[in-house]
């Protein structure tokens, strides 16, 4: 499955039941409770890459990435136009394009 998969199934949950689907009831409770769930995820992943679970990491990192294109389905945010920043940003130098924010 690609991320691109991902973004599409969540995408399609907007519609569905909140009872019957998880991707659904979430979306259902809006934007902030997505970027929450997202936090408490990001967290989880950041506590087993210093303890250096990599299994433990791996499951985490996968949970960050659904929580993400989550949170980014309940913003209306498309997952091509964080792609287009990224491709737009290719090639610059990390340092410089902070710099220029």
């Amino acid at each position: 499955m690609t991320l691109d998969d991902l973004a599409q199934i969540i995408d399609a949950r907007k519609s569905a039941d909140p009872d019957s689907s998880w991707t659904a009831k979430l979306l259902s409770k809006g934007p902030e409770k997505c970027a929450e769930k997202f936090g408490e995820e990001a967290i989880e992943a950041i506590i087993e890459a210093v303890k250096g679970d990599k299994a433990a990491l791996t499951s985490e990192a996968a949970d960050v990435l659904y929580h993400l294109l989550v949170m980014l389905a309940a913003s209306d945010v498309a997952l091509s136009d964080v792609m287009a920043e990224l491709a737009r940003r290719q090639g610059t130098s990390g340092i410089t394009e902070k710099a220029a924010r």
